[in-house]
């Protein structure tokens, strides 16, 4: 990882520019094209699947900039999606992102929030699609995601190969960078206390080979978080399942029984 603790200067503007709403204001999808590609490197693993959790849906928004106008630290996602039987760039792959905005809040759900009253169904904030260039790359405009009990700091994914759901993923992000952000950047500020970390995350440390831990790198205005997912064209990947759910956040999703339902 390139996060340097020792260095804390860019990551203190980048707090600044994060309290300035014009800044996250959306801009051209060319502008997030932009961004220089590190070289690729080889993929040739499976990427660790991850259960999607209960706030999967498809909004069917081909979209860049995922934000819609919501104020945090500004960060792009980054994934390079590869065949993990040859080495190779999948050109054309779909790649579904969605994941909390600063509160810990996701779109179109009810019982958001640390005391679950919060409902945010209709809204479609930090969902959006792309599809992978001739690298297999895509990127999105995004916000550094937020925490919510029971769960680690994560973005959840999906990758889509001749409209086969090929596999259910989630990026995970440094314990250190997150505690930064979350304690000097006002809007992640919150009365509840952050209780789940990489650490003891059922769902990350079930990640043995580290596979959905991004490299994120600190840019000018943003970070750059990357991550090469390999992906099989023949199978699926195994999901990997926890004995058990984290007990929290506990979820209201429409039509589930309360004992079926999963935290994400």
């Amino acid at each position: 990882m390139s996060f340097r603790p020792s260095q804390p200067t860019r990551r203190a503007a980048l707090g600044v520019l994060a309290s300035t709403p014009a800044l996250l204001a959306p801009r051209a999808a060319a502008e997030t094209a932009s961004t220089p590609a590190p070289a690729l490197r080889p993929a040739c693993t499976l990427t660790p699947a991850a259960i999607p959790g209960p706030f999967y849906f498809d909004p069917k928004l081909l979209r860049s900039d995922i934000t819609e106008g919501h104020p945090g630290a500004p960060l792009r996602l980054r994934f390079i999606v590869m065949d993990a039987a040859t080495c190779l760039p999948v050109s054309g792959a779909r790649v579904d992102v969605w994941q909390t905005r600063a509160d810990g809040f996701y779109s179109g759900y009810p019982g958001q929030g640390d005391n679950h009253r919060i409902d945010t169904a209709g809204a479609t904030f930090m969902r959006g699609t792309q599809m992978a260039d001739a690298r297999g790359e895509v990127q999105f405009r995004s916000l550094y995601p937020g925490w919510y009990g029971g769960r680690t700091t994560h973005v959840h994914f999906k990758i889509f190969i001749d409209d086969k759901d090929m596999l259910t993923g989630q990026m995970y992000f440094p314990d250190a960078l997150s505690q930064y952000i979350y304690d000097n950047v006002g809007f992640y500020r919150r009365k509840a206390i952050r209780d789940t970390f990489n650490g003891n995350d059922e769902f990350a440390l079930s990640d043995s080979t580290r596979g959905g831990f991004c490299d994120i790198r600190e840019e000018a205005d943003h970070y750059l978080a990357t991550l090469i997912v390999g992906v099989s064209r023949t199978a699926a990947a195994a999901l990997h399942r926890s004995p058990r759910p984290p007990s929290q956040p506990r979820a209201i999703v429409p039509g589930v029984a309360p004992s079926k339902q999963k935290n994400g």
